[in-house]
């Protein structure tokens, strides 16, 4: 059966947005922002990222430095922008690094955020006879490989008893999964928010499983090796964590406030930034970059190992720097308790 396609203008501004987690893409230069001082941090963006919930928050004044922000539409770009020391930190999901470090490339995770991951769905069609994650055996899943939903479907068929090679993996982008997903050519869709909340929102499907207990919850903050060496440039770092925990926290109170400036930023309809602001975004609360945090990321990269699709083995540890860690609590804390549903 044929089903509703989504109208592109809705397709096009999620687009527009960081998988948190995989693909390839470019990046744009995006605006500066002006600060006191000479020094200048390059931050790694994404479109209604980092500074769209810093400028809202008020977290942009009276800076020491500037920043120039560069925006990336996925992880795995961002980090050969960081690898290539052209941007100083960014942001990204849980994955990204995983691939990066396996790819041997210079990145140092220095900051952690933690929610939920009840936004890490595997969504089917309202119309699905699909009830339970057993069932997917056999039938096709579309999903962004080496994206942080490519290892939420890993361990969602794990939990069930099947592996990768019992369904039928068709590797597509988020625009051309959800394409694909509406009209019927795949069974299922293994993805994230805000794009699972676009898909209930609009009526298209149904959620089969998530990722909420099964995968860790985490993005991270990562720098350039080369930034954290200079004394000034990692004062600077300091600051902007510190301004961005802020900001993160601003956001556990203020969810209608943000979804309104996220969905003006990206072009996403307020209902849909709101629902995942409430599911996703306003349960994350920052972490410490600790030693169940890095276990849990080596779990995430011995997995790719084992399926070959990372070469060789990753040890996760030498890819952190535990120095703005400060009094925050352990990554093993639960997330926010104002979770959406």
């Amino acid at each position: 059966m044929r089903r509703r396609l989504v109208p592109a203008a809705v397709l096009l501004p999620l687009a527009l947005l960081l998988s948190a987690c995989g693909g390839s893409s470019s990046a744009s230069t995006g605006g500066d922002t002006d600060g006191s001082g000479s020094l200048t941090l390059n931050v790694g963006d994404q479109k209604g990222g980092s500074e769209a919930i810093l400028r809202a928050a008020g977290e942009l004044k009276n800076l020491d430095y500037k920043i120039k922000w560069s925006t990336f539409t996925s992880g795995p770009p961002l980090l050969e922008a960081v690898n290539a020391k052209a941007v100083d930190i960014g942001a990204v999901g849980n994955t990204p690094p995983v691939f990066a470090a396996g790819a041997g490339s210079k990145i140092t995770a220095v900051a952690a955020f933690k929610g939920t991951s009840k936004g890490d769905a595997i969504l089917v069609p309202n119309d699905s006879k699909l009830t339970k994650p057993e069932q997917l055996k056999g039938r096709s899943i579309a999903v962004a490989q080496g994206s942080s939903a490519n290892y939420q479907l890993i361990a969602s068929l794990k939990a069930a008893g099947l592996g990768l090679s019992d369904v039928d993996v068709k590797y597509l982008q988020p625009a051309d999964a959800l394409a694909a997903f509406t009209a019927g050519k795949v069974d299922a869709w293994a993805v994230w928010d805000p794009y699972t909340s676009q898909v209930l929102q609009s009526e298209q499907g149904r959620i089969l499983t998530t990722g909420d207990g099964i995968t860790n919850g985490l993005t991270f903050q990562v720098a350039a090796p080369s930034a954290l060496k200079d004394k000034e440039k990692a004062v600077a770092i300091k600051d902007y964590l510190e301004r961005l925990r802020r900001a993160t926290a601003w956001v556990h109170d203020h969810q209608e406030e943000w979804a309104k400036v996220w969905a003006k930023d990206t072009g996403l309809p307020y209902e849909v930034a709101l629902a995942s602001v409430k599911r996703t975004n306003s349960t994350r609360i920052s972490v410490a970059v600790d030693k169940p945090l890095i276990a849990s990321e080596q779990e995430i990269a011995d997995t790719f190992t084992e399926l070959g699709l990372i070469p060789k083995k990753v040890d996760f540890g030498q890819f952190v720097d535990t120095r703005y860690n400060g009094d925050l609590p352990p990554s093993t804390s639960e997330a926010h308790a104002s979770e959406g549903s």
